[in-house]
């Protein structure tokens, strides 16, 4: 399905949809003025009650409004407990009885309906400004062969896509609609309301919580070493459903969390793997066609193994290039680092780095920062041992350096 909109077209979905979500002018939807036809969404949804949802907006222009009454009458059956559901159905039965829409009037505040609105919104937009499935995501580089899948979100789309691991390479499978922090993104601190921006792992799996959780919640590594090293705190950032009598919730109306609809976290929980599966957050996350994926991959990977190289070298002054200026890990900067690095290769005769399960990530939300996790396995004439290791490079005019290293657990 092509991802690019006929600018005409484009306004004419965005114009139906504020039609149907609650605009006075439904009415000429009713009538077919206004406008040429919309074609009707033919593509696989991954949840049936969005997929009901985009085809009774879409469909109003060619198929009428007793078309997508029945389409929407079937999904607030389906799902009584869905807000958006019922008052686009108030809408209709409005339409269909010649009078004005109900929610258009004085009878709903903006602020009651203004949510919802976007939710029709950014739903109908997955259908119609999709990312190609056969790109990738320009966030994910390389996948661990322990990590089997990778979660990709889009705030901007409110949306989750799902990525397994195709010998290293993210290939998509499927995506899901999202709810996101009340104040937006970028969390910085505890109780701002936002989601974070940034590259997370899933670290447990959590039941048996209040009814506001619906069945279950992912907990998310929040705050990374990353955020902690820019001050950025909080806690509690998890992945979880929605309440028994609420369907789903608009797209900016939680605490910071990510919320899925329950059916929606019953599917996705297939693809979770606690303690492995990364979380990448992201605005505006960018896909990209294969080979420009592939330059970009091998342009961070030349410079990772330029640093494995000059460590071998026992060239302290080579290796040391490979840190930036700006570089702290723990408690020492590049000084500190640099002092105890000349002393240990002064005892050294020679020196062996092996890589095994890296993952690489382009960081979101800082140009030109990339996160690599490995397994270091480190061998010399006095000393062998094996460590996870996550790296932070960043590029300083034609050159990625490293600015932050540290062990990690997993």
């Amino acid at each position: 399905m092509s991802t690019k909109l006929n600018i005409r077209g484009g306004l004419r979905i965005a114009r139906l949809a504020a039609v149907v979500a609650f605009s006075g002018a439904a009415m000429t939807v009713a009538d077919g003025s206004g406008g040429g036809a919309l074609p009707v969404v033919a593509t696989v949804f991954s949840n049936e009650v969005e997929g009901t949802l985009v085809r009774a907006i879409v469909g109003l222009r060619e198929q009428g409004l007793r078309s997508a009454m029945a389409e929407v009458d079937r999904m607030v059956e389906r799902k009584p407990n869905y807000k958006l559901g019922q008052l686009i159905q108030g809408d209709l039965l409005m339409a269909l009885a010649g009078r004005p829409v109900a929610f258009a009037d004085k009878v709903a505040s903006v602020e009651s309906t203004a949510p919802l609105q976007d939710e029709a919104r950014v739903r109908v937009q997955r259908y119609f400004d999709a990312p190609p499935v056969n790109y990738l995501p320009a966030s994910v580089l390389q996948l661990s062969p322990k990590q089997s899948h990778a979660l990709v979100i889009d705030t901007t789309r409110s949306r989750l896509f799902v990525y397994a691991n195709d010998l290293g390479r993210p290939r998509y499978v499927t995506d899901f609609y999202i709810s996101l922090g009340k104040n937006g993104v970028e969390k910085t601190r505890e109780g701002d309301q936002k989601t974070p921006i940034g590259v997370y792992t899933i670290v447990s799996q959590k039941d048996k919580l209040p009814d506001f959780y619906g069945p279950g919640a992912y907990p998310l590594s929040y705050p990374n070493e990353w955020d902690q090293v820019n001050g950025r705190d909080g806690h509690g950032i998890w992945l979880h459903g929605t309440p028994s009598n609420t369907y789903a919730r608009p797209p900016r109306a939680t605490d910071g969390c990510i919320v899925l609809t329950n059916e929606d976290l019953a599917k996705l929980s297939r693809y979770v793997d606690v303690s492995r599966t990364p979380v990448v957050i992201g605005s505006h996350i960018e896909w990209r066609a294969p080979e420009d994926w592939q330059a970009d991959r091998e342009q961070v990977l030349k410079a990772f193994n330029r640093w494995r190289s000059d460590w071998e070298s026992l060239d302290t002054t080579r290796y040391l290039a490979n840190y930036s200026a700006h570089f702290r890990s723990k408690d020492r900067d590049l000084e500190g680092w640099a002092a105890s690095k000349r002393r240990v290769n002064h005892g050294k005769k020679w020196v062996k780095v092996g890589v095994n399960e890296m993952s690489l990530f382009a960081y979101p939300g800082t140009a030109d920062l990339m996160m690599i996790t490995f397994e270091q396995d480190y061998r010399s004439n006095n000393m062998s041992r094996k460590t996870m290791k996550r790296q932070y490079w960043a590029r300083e005019g034609s050159q990625w350096r490293i600015v932050h290293e540290t062990v990690v657990n997993s």
